[in-house]
């Protein structure tokens, strides 16, 4: 039977006799499927896609009691797992929420630079989100808060709208409303489960894209490295605009003392980061180096900021921070537009960012997850991370996800719930409170190598040689966004990767594979002759597999590439004197759907048949396909006794030319 899943079918299964009058043989043939109520089958079609995790069944047959508990675990896993919380677990917590802190801060006042705000909305962006994502994010690893991507993507499409320089409240407006979207796209893809629309953002788009974004992130730091001044340093964010302004700046003379603060430090940095790769590598934890990696930033920006204070380095041309206002989230609901043309700007840059920032976010759950062996829901994960996205632009936060540097110091430091992130939401809070004056003379080199040493790992040359070796079309992908990113814009690069990711879709969709096949000796299975060479064709008999579902977009080539396959068949049986082809067996079982075109398709395919003299037959046909066959009442028009089980079936009954029911 094709579909044995489908228990509550009640078919009628018939068998056909074959007899060379010392064995008889019996071929099951296929069972007529019965009539699908439409209401059902649309109903369980909508479940399969949107609910085939069945998100309902923990309440089936609970009392109203604790449905009303089990609803608030679904909203609020901390509910669920704090429970069987203790102080085992809150010491690990701990040290890995101030791990996480004492990278986090030097970060998020670099990441203000790409996203071309004040550092304190970075430092926002640790405090609200995580929070809000500890008590309905399910991921334990996850650790929140601005990335350089996201940062980069906001700081470049709202600075094609305002001069964040002149026009800086309504810039920073644009952030929020930017912000508030983002959160409403990543929710509302939770609540309706359409989460499987980031898998449109394959992995070559993916590396790709990071790769790209992680170079031009890494040459405009080149201005805060060198000590370049801003007006003199392009607003593009392509390469080439970019090594023209570092070239062009330096007949204006490169800052010398700023090039010996980032250049030291920046190594000091990329060796910290090798011992963090090297324990990755090597699968260790909690070993007594894995702070190493997590505290060199911080230790970077106390050291400069203090060699800067006492060498008054800020009076030879050293660009500091600057003065960080000392409070805590300020509120920036009545900032948002919810009005006007700007609120369009912000719907269409909150779309983009929300959706980047989701994939990153998803990935890194996911890995972490893997590796820790827990199950990460990801219409759960959306919804938290959209909800703390929302609650952050109302509380003067700029769009904020998972971090695959401080996850990975996170893992490494031992965390094992997401209590890690309210411990990290409490530093920065205390930091934002009581430490911005601290650092006030920070240099700005200090931040660009904190920035420069953490998008490095953005770039991954390993995967994108294994994308090569695999599929050489998602390596067009990869490529495409890496470009595109690189020699034009984020924006160009992400719209690239999609469109070769669309095209190459439509392509494998229209172009599907079709394959002779033949029968493996001494047994009755039959494979194609491509991969199997010693696969045998049988006489007067060619069989083609499809090897896709059959659809107005596809059903013609199928039928042409068959035709083809038959006349080039009958071309070369021709020339080498052999019998010609009586019978066309069309291996069915890889075809899962098939609609009206494709239907008709076949009929075209049967009457171009006819005239050959060639009869068509098909083998193992799937439930729905063989439904609407039926429907279309094709059995009529081939046969019914020209639809088998299996291959071997239906090769025994044409090379039988004698057929019997029983």
């Amino acid at each position: 039977m094709p579909d044995q899943d489908d228990k509550d079918l009640d078919m009628d299964t018939r068998s056909l006799t074959y007899s060379d009058g010392q064995n008889v043989t019996y071929i099951h043939k296929i069972c007529v499927p019965p009539k699908q109520n439409l209401l059902k089958e649309f109903k369980n079609t909508v479940k399969e896609t949107f609910f085939s995790d069945d998100p309902l069944r923990p309440f089936k047959n609970q009392p109203n009691r604790r449905k009303l508990v089990l609803g608030l675990q679904a909203i609020f896993p901390i509910l669920e797992w704090g429970r069987s919380y203790n102080i085992k677990k809150f010491r690990s917590d701990l040290i890995s929420g101030l791990t996480i802190a004492s990278l986090c801060i030097p970060q998020d006042i670099g990441y203000s630079k790409l996203a071309k705000v004040d550092p304190q909305y970075a430092l926002y962006s640790s405090f609200v989100p995580p929070l809000i994502y500890a008590f309905m994010g399910n991921s334990r690893d996850i650790a929140i808060g601005p990335v350089a991507v996201v940062s980069l993507l906001m700081g470049t499409l709202i600075g094609n709208e305002f001069d964040p320089r002149i026009q800086r409240d309504e810039y920073q407006r644009l952030v929020f409303t930017a912000t508030f979207f983002a959160g409403i796209t990543q929710a509302t893809l939770g609540v309706l489960r359409l989460g499987f629309l980031i898998d449109f953002l394959s992995h070559a788009t993916v590396v790709g894209f990071m790769g790209g974004a992680a170079i031009t992130i890494a040459l405009q730091q080149l201005k805060g490295f060198l000590g370049i001044s801003t007006k003199n340093f392009t607003k593009e964010t392509d390469i080439i605009s970019e090594l023209q302004s570092v070239f062009k700046s330096a007949q204006h003379g490169w800052n010398w003392q700023t090039i010996v603060i980032g250049a030291s430090f920046l190594a000091f940095l990329l060796v910290a980061k090798y011992i963090h790769l090297l324990l990755v590598k090597q699968g260790k934890k909690n070993t007594k180096l894995f702070w190493v990696p997590a505290i060199a930033p911080l230790i970077s920006v106390i050291l400069s900021t203090f060699f800067v204070y006492i060498t008054h380095a800020s009076k030879d041309g050293v660009a500091i921070v600057g003065e960080i206002e000392k409070r805590i989230n300020p509120p920036s609901l009545d900032k948002i537009y919810f009005s006007g043309e700007n609120l369009l700007k912000g719907l269409r840059i909150g779309i983009v960012a929300g959706m980047i920032a989701l994939t990153e976010a998803v990935a890194i759950g996911r890995t972490f997850a893997s590796m820790k062996d827990y199950q990460v829901d990801g219409n759960k994960e959306m919804v938290a991370l959209g909800a703390m996205n929302i609650v952050g632009s109302m509380t003067s936060c700029y769009v904020a996800t998972g971090s695959f540097s401080r996850s990975s110091v996170n893992y490494m430091a031992g965390c094992q719930t997401a209590v890690s992130n309210i411990v990290m939401s409490i530093v920065v809070l205390l930091t934002v409170k009581f430490s911005t004056p601290l650092f006030e003379y920070t240099p700005n080199a200090i931040l660009t190598s904190i920035i420069i040493s953490a998008v490095i790992g953005l770039i991954d040359i390993d995967a994108a040689i294994l994308i090569w070796k695999i599929d050489k079309l998602d390596f067009m992908a990869c490529m495409g966004a890496f470009l595109g990113v690189v020699f034009r814009s984020v924006e160009i690069g992400l719209l690239i990767s999609v469109a070769i990711s669309f095209a190459k879709i439509l392509l494998q969709v229209t172009r599907p594979r079709t394959a002779i096949l033949g029968k493996i000796p001494m047994t009755s299975v039959y494979r194609n002759i491509g991969q199997y060479p010693e696969a045998t064709k049988v006489p007067g008999v060619l069989i083609v597999r499809i090897d896709s579902a059959v659809y107005f977009f596809n059903s013609n080539y199928i039928k042409e590439r068959i035709l083809r396959w038959l006349t080039e068949e009958e071309e070369n049986l021709e020339a080498a004197y052999q019998p010609k082809i009586e019978f066309l067996i069309v291996e069915m079982s890889p075809v899962t759907d098939i609609d009206t075109s494709g239907i008709h398709a076949f009929e075209e395919l049967h009457r171009s048949l006819q005239k050959r003299d060639v009869q068509l037959v098909l083998a193992n046909p799937g439930h729905l396909v063989l439904d609407r066959l039926y429907a279309a009442d094709f059995p009529d028009l081939i046969g019914e006794n020209k639809i088998f089980v299996t291959v071997a079936d239906a090769v025994h009954s044409c090379s039988s030319k004698s057929v019997h029911e029983v």
